[in-house]
């Protein structure tokens, strides 16, 4: 949620209505195929009631509601440990890399992040595996009634975070799992999902963004993620500036929560790219874990990486020369996806997805473009949406960018075409800006750019496209290119 959120649910399924079965044994009688599909149906009528309620984007400082919730529930969100995720940037990516290592040692995981890149199912998984819409219509229908309790109850009713938060902790519960991990939403403190209580509370880089909401000083932003800090936990912290440095242990130590840091009790040792990705060398709070592949992109992930690993370390309680088996690591790493974190969807020419949506998460972009790939043209697709900061991002981007295609997602929070094209002719000039007015199109354009020589005779190898500046860009991108959600 820290990021953004599509419009509305997206699916790219044409779908067959009629309610599902009741009977086992009618269902026995139906495609599978069709089953689903019927309950993708179900699915969107879900989705149309949840968006009637407050949006993602608009929040109350207050976890009154959401405590109601799960205090119905019977505190489904204390019944399994918890690890939960703060930070501006890599959240997702260290959520999954850290999903990835407990269930490949043997743990049964639960993991609840936000926003979805394709269809909403992807927020709440189990063992790695998005649930079935089949599935999160249950939990929405068993969960509703009580729901409906504290909308009564007085006050704003609740949000669509917090009904989904609610999902996940009951589904969770229901499984069950033996560890949950949870991605804030947005901030901390305040966020629906610091009702539980994080055995384990990571702290991706922390960086201004949603101004709006947590203002632009940085270490009052760091204050508030530093909220998931709990007493007697351990806070594992990503390298941070000074200032949100500071914010996070002063909150370790008014808690008396254990710390690790990076640059400290763990960090990269090492780090080559390779074909694929790139070679770790880890030092972990247990000791060094070398040879760890990583099928990721960039010296951000690298970070991510070791900031997982610790993670996992401190839920396990591994601690000097008390490492996790050094196989099992490896062999999680190798095997972690992160759809729409430089993801390649097209060899020729070559195009990339990103969800870089903030100057931070576009500057990491640009590195690892920079250092890891050597195209011979590359132009950029961006679509942002109008409370980011566009220029931030794309002034990060026109240093590895040869054109840039502007066009507009599908959100009713797209900037407008002709603002964003303005502030592209403003920054990458006249001859290397050209506006599309829907994705699509601006793929295909930028596509035909890719392939253009620059003189005549000259190799047409070597170029690419980089689709950026929204996750609602980046995930509206992968339908287009026939990509399943994960």
């Amino acid at each position: 949620m820290e990021e953004e959120y599509p419009a509305e649910l997206s699916t790219g399924d044409n779908f067959v209505a009629g309610p599902l079965p009741d009977d086992p044994e009618d269902v026995e009688q139906v495609d599978v195929a069709e089953v689903e599909r019927r309950a993708r149906q179900e699915l969107l009528k879900v989705e149309a009631e949840l968006n009637t309620r407050w949006p993602e984007t608009k929040i109350e400082p207050s976890l009154g509601r959401i405590a109601a919730l799960v205090n119905v529930l019977g505190e489904p969100q204390k019944s399994y440990p918890v690890i939960q995720v703060a930070g501006t940037n890599g959240k997702g990516s260290t959520a999954r890399m850290i999903d990835a290592l407990l269930t490949r040692m043997g743990l049964r995981t639960g993991r609840y992040t936000s926003p979805h890149l394709q269809i909403v199912t992807e927020r709440i998984a189990l063992d790695g595996v998005p649930i079935p819409a089949s599935k999160y219509v249950e939990v929405y229908r068993d969960i509703r009634p009580y729901v409906e309790m504290v909308d009564s109850a007085g006050g704003p009713p609740m949000s669509k975070f917090e009904v989904l938060t609610g999902m996940a902790f009951a589904a969770f519960a229901d499984a069950p799992v033996e560890v949950a991990v949870v991605e804030v939403g947005l901030g901390g403190t305040w966020d629906a999902t610091n009702v539980a209580d994080a055995q384990v509370a990571v702290v991706a880089p922390v960086g201004i963004d949603h101004v709006e909401f947590l203002g632009g000083d940085l270490a009052g932003i760091a204050r508030e993620k530093a909220g998931i800090i709990k007493p007697g936990s351990v806070a594992v912290l990503a390298e941070q500036d000074p200032v949100a440095q500071r914010a996070l242990l002063e909150r370790a130590v008014e808690v008396d929560a254990t710390v690790a840091r990076a640059g400290s009790e763990f960090a990269v040792l090492r780090r080559e790219v390779a074909v694929g990705g790139q070679l770790l060398t880890l030092q972990g709070l247990g000791g060094v874990y070398d040879e760890i592949f990583l099928p990721l992109h960039g010296a951000h992930q690298a970070a991510n990486a070791a900031l997982a690993l610790a993670a996992v370390e401190a839920f396990f309680g591994a601690g000097k020369d008390r490492q996790l088996v050094v196989e099992a690591v490896r062999e999680a790493f190798a095997e972690v996806q992160t759809p729409g974190r430089l993801e390649r969807v097209r060899a020729a020419p070559v195009v990339l997805l990103d969800a870089a949506h903030n100057p931070l998460g576009a500057r990491a972009l640009a590195s690892a473009i920079n250092e890891e790939f050597a195209f011979r043209r590359l132009v950029a697709v961006v679509g942002v949406l109008g409370d980011k900061d566009s220029r931030g991002i794309l002034e990060e981007l026109e240093p590895v960018v040869s054109e840039i295609v502007v066009t507009r997602n599908s959100s009713p929070r797209a900037m407008p075409l002709d603002e964003l094209n303005d502030l592209a002719l403003s920054i990458f000039g006249e001859d290397r800006v050209v506006a599309e007015p829907s994705l699509d199109a601006a793929i295909e354009t930028a596509v035909a750019l890719a392939e253009e020589s620059d003189e005549p005779g000259e190799p047409l190898s070597g170029g690419g496209v980089l689709v950026t500046g929204s996750v609602v860009t980046a995930g509206e991108a992968r339908a287009l290119f026939g990509k399943e959600p994960v």
